[in-house]
């Protein structure tokens, strides 16, 4: 389930900023869920400057880059994890990319496990014990 895509224009970031983004979000994602690797995803989705606006300034004429995520998480994380998730995505946009954090945007998608599957199959069938053991953690 662990997916992030980072929204950046054009030029906001080299190919190696991209790569130590991703590497770092994706270690940064298995750590706070405590889920394997291979279970993690990592994009870049680019846009051109000529498609962004910032406070109704388009990039190509000088718009602020500001920098946007989404991360999708099965319904039953606890509130701290994904807290946790929103500001250590941040912190790596920032560090990483040079961006001031006040510009970045992040947003965290719950996700019903019925909704989604794995391999076709169903999260809530393959990860039952898993979404037993979070959900318990976020009522407790």
């Amino acid at each position: 389930m662990p997916i992030i895509h980072f929204h950046l224009a054009e030029g906001t970031a080299s190919a190696d900023q991209e790569r130590r983004l991703l590497i770092a979000a994706s270690r940064l994602y298995a750590e706070v869920l405590q889920c394997p690797m291979d279970r993690v995803r990592a994009f870049v989705v680019p846009y051109a400057r000529t498609r962004c606006a910032v406070a109704g300034v388009m990039l190509d004429d000088g718009g602020a880059d500001a920098p946007y995520f989404e991360f999708l998480v099965l319904e039953g994380r606890p509130l701290e994890t994904r807290q946790r998730l929103l500001t250590g995505f941040t912190d790596l946009v920032a560090d990483i990319l040079g961006v001031e954090k006040g510009l970045i945007r992040g947003h965290c998608k719950r996700v019903q496990p019925e909704e989604w599957c794995i391999g076709g199959r169903m999260a809530q069938d393959l990860r039952k014990a898993d979404i037993e053991r979070f959900s318990q953690a976020g009522t407790a």
